[in-house]
Formats: structure tokens, C-alpha cells, sequence
């Protein structure tokens, strides 16, 4: 990451479905560390209004449960995808990135965190224990991502939760 680099960190799902919650939990930890430069979203869901954040950062990253994944998490590089129609749950990290630079005229590098989680559906409070180990590996590798390379100070928002 370039010094002075400005980073947008969206964590999104349910807390209140289990393993749902990974997004949120993985915000909430990088939060908690007050990585300079770095401002945390937390959401139930992407949205329209998550444009404007993206367009106003160097480099993005999203984090939401998986399900089905053959490993504890897997990191990819994002990319834009246009939309026909705008809902609920329709709008995924491609379709944000794409209104991003539709509506503010700025798509910046992205990526996409999945974490691993098997308890989905209930409603339950809470990381089951594979998924609080899956977390912790999120975690590291997002730091890594990261590096030691922004100036300013993380500014949190949760919404809904």
C-alpha cells in the first residue's frame, strides 16, 4: 500500500444468523486495531449508498461469510460488473465497484474476503468455533494485505447492528 493510501474495509452480513456474521466480525477486529488510514463499514448488506464510500478510497475490501469453500477464506482481486436491476441482496461487490465509477468517476483496486462459516440460517448469536478459527486467519491475511502504510485513523460506522 502506498503511504498515505486511503482504505475502505466493508464488512457485511447477519450476526444474527451465526456464521452470517463473519463480515461484521472481521470489520470489527480490523476496527479494533486502528490501522492508520483505514475506515471500517459495517453492514447487514452492500447497498447503493456504499458507492460513494468506495469512490472516495485508494483500495477496498469486502468481507462476507461463504458458504461451501474448500478453504478457511479466500482473497480475490475485484472487479466491476454492470447491473440491469437494483434490490435487496442484489447489489454484490462487482455491482458496487461498477456504480462507484458510474456515479462518482472513480473505481478503485478492490478486493473480496469470503470466509469459510458452516452454521447458517438459525437464528443464533454468535461465530460457531470452525468459523472463529477461519476469522482469525481473515484476519492476518487482510493485514498482510494491508501492510503498515496509511496515515490517518480508522473511522467506524455500524449500521443495524
Amino acid at each position: 500500500m502506498p503511504l498515505g493510501a486511503r482504505v475502505l474495509l466493508i464488512g457485511y452480513g447477519n450476526p444474527a444468523r451465526g456464521d452470517d456474521g463473519l463480515g461484521p466480525a472481521l470489520a470489527e477486529a480490523i476496527a479494533e486495531l486502528h490501522l492508520p488510514g483505514v475506515t471500517v463499514e459495517i453492514d447487514y448488506q452492500l447497498t447503493v449508498d456504499h458507492a460513494a464510500l468506495i469512490a472516495a478510497h485508494d483500495l477496498v475490501i469486502f468481507a462476507d461469510a461463504a458458504m461451501d469453500l474448500d478453504a478457511p477464506f479466500r482473497l480475490t482481486r475485484t472487479g466491476t460488473t454492470p447491473t440491469a436491476t437494483l434490490g435487496s441482496h442484489q447489489v454484490t461487490p462487482e455491482v458496487a465497484l461498477h456504480l462507484a465509477g458510474l456515479l462518482f468517476g472513480k473505481v478503485p483496486p478492490a478486493f473480496t474476503i469470503a470466509i469459510a462459516g458452516t452454521a447458517f440460517g438459525a437464528i443464533r448469536e454468535g461465530l460457531g468455533p470452525e468459523a472463529r478459527c477461519h476469522l482469525g486467519q481473515a484476519v492476518a491475511a487482510v493485514l498482510e494485505l494491508l501492510g503498515n502504510s496509511a496515515d490517518d485513523r480508522p473511522q467506524v460506522r455500524a449500521k443495524g447492528l
